[in-house]
């Protein structure tokens, strides 16, 4: 299975037993409108799963506005919703994959490889006639067995990697955020020292779709260089839209970069850590 999936490719496995569809909508601003758009109506069977409550641990303060969950907790979700290891899954949101990306990223974090983003999201699956309907569908649990989880970077790691780590932090908020200028989520401006900057929605093209992969990879380029992608590290504000990028360099055919999962919102939340604008 492809990373990404079309809303035409999407409707023709739609009677596949083996895929579960997710609904990924969120506002940070108003944290339960994607539930909320979710209940009122949906891609036929979709579940729904919410980036505070079930793509997200616990806040202390510390960790982050969008912590990870331990990777036991989430398969005990997955269980839970009904999702095994031999399921193929879809994710889908509303915001051009910013929030599906999360999903489609902790999937792969577990080892669960058959998981793909809807390309264009809701809009493309109604542009393409699809259907929706209000339906709840509810699978009976089932057992996901923790395997192998891919490695991440904490903050102690990036502190690390800033001394001559020979890694790249690429940064995936919007250019004046960056810069430190305009931060309305987080208490502190700025950004890790030695990060560059590519914006998670340069992924997307002028009809809401990711860009094609050789684009993409041209583009990538020109931010990382001849840099091997396993030598990157993406972070954002708080782990979210970093995975979009993930999966940008993914399409592109760049694999191989980790994510800083507390990113800029845990990084700044301790004064002794560098920080720059």
């Amino acid at each position: 299975m492809s990373v990404l999936i079309s809303a035409a490719e999407l409707a023709a496995v739609a009677g596949d037993a083996r895929l579960v569809i997710v609904d990924c909508r969120h506002d940070l601003a108003q944290p339960e409108a994607g539930e909320a758009a979710w209940r009122e109506a949906h891609i036929p069977g979709a579940l729904f799963m919410h980036l505070d409550r079930d793509l997200s641990a616990k806040k202390t303060g510390r960790n982050g506005r969008h912590p990870l969950p331990s990777p036991q907790d989430f398969v005990a979700l997955l269980g839970a919703r009904g999702i095994s290891p031999a399921h193929r899954v879809v994710a889908y949101d509303d915001a051009g994959g910013m929030f599906a990306a999360r999903l489609w990223w902790m999937l792969r974090w577990v080892g669960h490889r058959d998981a793909a983003v809807l390309d264009g999201g809701l809009s493309a699956w109604k542009a393409g006639g699809g259907v929706l309907d209000a339906t709840v569908r509810n699978l009976p649990p089932t057992d996901y067995p923790l395997g192998v989880v891919e490695p991440t970077l904490d903050a102690d790691a990036v502190l690390a990697s800033l001394e001559g780590g020979g890694r790249l932090l690429v940064d995936a908020r919007a250019p004046d955020r960056f810069r430190g200028e305009n931060e309305t989520l987080d208490p502190v401006g700025g950004h890790i020292p030695g990060a560059v900057n590519r914006f998670f929605k340069l992924n997307i093209g002028d009809d809401g779709r990711f860009k094609p992969a050789d684009v993409l990879r041209a583009e990538w380029r020109e931010v990382i260089g001849g840099r091997d992608p396993a030598s990157l590290v993406m972070q954002c504000g708080s782990g979210v839209t970093a995975c979009h990028n993930l999966l940008a360099l993914e399409v592109a055919g760049l694999s191989g970069a980790q994510l800083y999962p507390g990113s800029w919102s845990e990084w700044c939340s301790d004064p002794a850590r560098p920080m720059t604008r």
